[in-house]
């Protein structure tokens, strides 16, 4: 293994390091004051480049409001595996669409909101737009708009 690349499972830890504090809207700086460690040190955390002892993985769960299984964790809460960890085509689709910056907004503003039939008429309305979108133009989206009339 060269030594400059990082381990398949420090990327992996450190990938879900980074989308528990993003979820939780904490910055580096904040996140690696509460844990004793430059910000420098969170970025390297992250990106697997530095691996984490266990007493220090322990003290970024506590803060992070988490259990320490939690950044080993896979989908159906599997344990950890090597196999697929560097290929991007396994990647779980939902954790990949929360890394992005979309994926976080819309997540933290879906979790504010605190009316379960407000979230399940929201979760219908999505579901019936991406519906709508794998079908292709409808017959509304090909007429022209009644709202202005031909020649204007």
């Amino acid at each position: 293994m060269n030594v400059k690349t990082p381990n398949a499972i420090d990327s992996y830890v450190g990938a879900r390091i980074r989308t528990r504090r993003q979820l939780l809207g904490m910055s580096q700086e904040r996140l690696a004051d509460q844990i004793g460690v430059t910000f420098q040190q969170v970025q390297k955390y992250e990106k697997g480049i530095n691996r984490i002892g266990a007493s220090r993985l322990q003290r970024i769960a506590e803060v992070l409001h988490t259990s320490p299984s939690f950044f080993f964790e896979q989908s159906d809460s599997e344990p950890l595996r090597l196999q697929g960890l560097d290929l991007p085509n396994d990647a779980d689709p939902v954790a990949e669409f929360l890394r992005t910056k979309e994926g976080l907004v819309l997540n933290r503003a879906f979790l504010k909101i605190g009316d379960a039939d407000v979230r399940e008429t929201i979760i219908a309305l999505v579901k019936a737009m991406a519906q709508a979108e794998s079908r292709g133009p409808t017959l509304e989206a090909s007429m022209p708009d009644a709202t202005h009339p031909l020649g204007e």
